[in-house]
């Protein structure tokens, strides 16, 4: 049964699973463009800060959130406040876009009947309807979240495919705490103070030249 839950989590959250993740960079293109962001250090402190303080521990909780969801009306309500938590229009569409091609894979694949939702909302629910554990699935999201940035700043930096498994494995730990407190957290403790990611992402768009949609 966990073999069965890894390999099914590892299929959801790889980057072959169509939901588009390689065209968005979460505001990191215009962190690099603006030189915070210029090398693996940097890259990795700017991850940290980001799953630490920003988005990363957000959408954990809004994850377990969904997971606990006991009917779609409480599904429903939290789908719309983790709409409200987009701090920018390119945010909002990185997590609606991948939440809804999310929703639409699973439901034709698992044969589940999910509703359009957002990311962290759509694997939860999805997770709690395949009877996946939740501790597992929160980790196994915000480390695919993780190497997401990793591989959009590869390609923006640039660094290095061994610089950027370096940064990867640095943070596993942060990953592994920052799920195991969230899911001991609910809703009550939404909040973010990451502000320079924000800002990221309000800058990116109106930046001239992008390769990424956030």
């Amino acid at each position: 049964m966990h073999t069965d839950a890894v390999l099914t989590l590892a299929q959801w959250l790889s980057p072959a699973f169509p939901i588009g993740a390689f065209s968005y960079s979460h505001g990191l293109e215009w962190s690099v463009e603006n030189g915070d962001v210029r090398d693996a250090d940097t890259l990795c402190a700017w991850l940290s800060a980001v799953t630490k303080y920003g988005a990363g521990r957000n959408d954990l909780l809004l994850l377990a959130a969904a997971h606990r969801a006991q009917d779609t009306a409480e599904l429903a309500e939290i789908d719309t406040l983790a709409r409200a938590l987009a701090p920018s229009k390119e945010r909002l569409l990185e997590t609606v876009q991948q939440g809804d091609a999310f929703v639409r894979t699973v439901s034709d694949v698992w044969l589940h009947d999910l509703p359009g939702l957002t990311l962290p909302v759509a694997v939860g629910a999805a997770a709690q309807a395949q009877r996946l554990p939740l501790d597992l699935t929160a980790q196994m999201f915000l480390q695919a979240f993780i190497n997401s940035l990793v591989s959009a700043a590869i390609r923006l930096i640039p660094i290095g495919q061994t610089d950027g498994q370096k940064c990867i494995v640095a943070l596993a730990p942060l990953c592994r705490r920052t799920a195991e407190r969230a899911l001991q957290q609910n809703l009550d403790d939404l909040g973010a103070s990451c502000f320079l990611s924000d800002i990221a992402s309000m800058k990116h768009e109106t930046q001239y030249s992008r390769l990424f949609r956030s």
